[in-house]
């Protein structure tokens, strides 16, 4: 496998989200409860004290498509974060990085980030002509709805319900609509003596404006084997994805491997789409380099 330096000038936000959050889904730290509630409630053999925040950094590589449907692939290596925070509304746990808007027994409601990384530069396959696609970044609100728990808390089963509005990341950001992505997460913690296991799947749907985004071809990009196309907004097809990861020490690692499935997407016969199933998948390592002195309590 060889793996290429990132387009001069391209942001890897997406890149690290397409690995982080992957694999965030099956972190080994839970969120901390309201200082109050920890106080007023019995320990139990499960909860311990834990920094408040620990940072890391490591390395992660990533082999995905250019695009969702497309049959060109790009393999990167580049720097992994490792950011944990237990604190009471901005928290970075096995649920990823987020601002807790609301906080009941059952009913989370907090900010979704997702991310797409950037065509390499002069377009190939499908798309060979026409403009590179930049980085997007897709932010908020997300509701995740518990609809089971283990006694022991080592599972949980969530709908989680995101919308997002996407950004491409370049020199003058812009909105290119917006996605709803409800999907149903399986967490499983103390898999085989110590892994966490995160299972993820569920429909996409996106605006006009988005499919457009990625699927859609002006008639100045038309050729004899391209013809225009005009996206429609709905149903972009199946989304799953499978994570493990588990904490050594001071070191954390990771992988994930993620599903896509096209058939049925209102885009699929796009010019664009050269194959309607494909997989992305990505391994990293991250070093713990500093936490904080400051405990809280938590659910271990």
């Amino acid at each position: 496998m060889t793996f290429h330096n990132l387009p001069q000038g391209r942001v890897v936000f997406g890149l690290v989200l397409a690995l982080g959050a992957a694999a965030a889904s099956a972190q080994d730290t839970l969120a901390a409860p309201e200082p109050a509630a920890a106080a007023a409630q019995p320990l139990d053999k499960r909860s311990a004290q834990r920094p408040l925040w620990e940072l890391g950094l490591g390395v992660g590589g990533l082999t995905l498509p250019d695009y969702r449907g497309s049959a060109e692939r790009s393999n990167y290596l580049l720097p992994l974060p490792y950011v944990v925070y237990r604190g009471t509304w901005l928290k970075a746990d096995r649920e990823g990085a987020r601002a807790v808007l609301f906080d009941a027994r059952r009913v989370e409601v907090d900010i979704s980030v997702n991310g797409s990384p950037p065509t390499r530069g002069e377009s190939r396959g499908a798309r060979a002509g026409m403009d590179d696609l930049p980085g997007t970044v897709e932010v908020g609100p997300n509701v995740n709805v518990t609809l089971w728990r283990s006694g022991s808390k080592g599972a949980r089963l969530d709908l989680r319900l995101p919308v997002r509005t996407a950004i491409t990341l370049e020199r003058s950001p812009r909105t290119i609509g917006s996605v709803f992505t409800p999907n149903l997460n399986l967490d499983i913690a103390g898999v085989a003596g110590g892994w966490n296991v995160g299972l993820q799947g569920g429909p996409m749907f996106a605006t006009r404006r988005y499919h457009q985004h990625f699927y859609g071809v002006e008639a100045a990009d038309a050729t004899a084997t391209r013809p225009a196309y005009r996206a429609s907004g709905g149903h972009g097809g199946w989304q799953t994805l499978a994570a493990v990861s588990r904490r050594f020490e001071r070191t954390w690692v990771g992988a994930f491997v993620r599903y896509d499935h096209l058939r049925g997407a209102v885009f699929e016969d796009s010019p664009l789409v050269e194959r309607r199933h494909h997989l992305s998948a990505g391994i990293g390592v991250s070093w713990v380099l500093a936490t904080s002195e400051q405990m809280v309590q938590v659910d271990d």
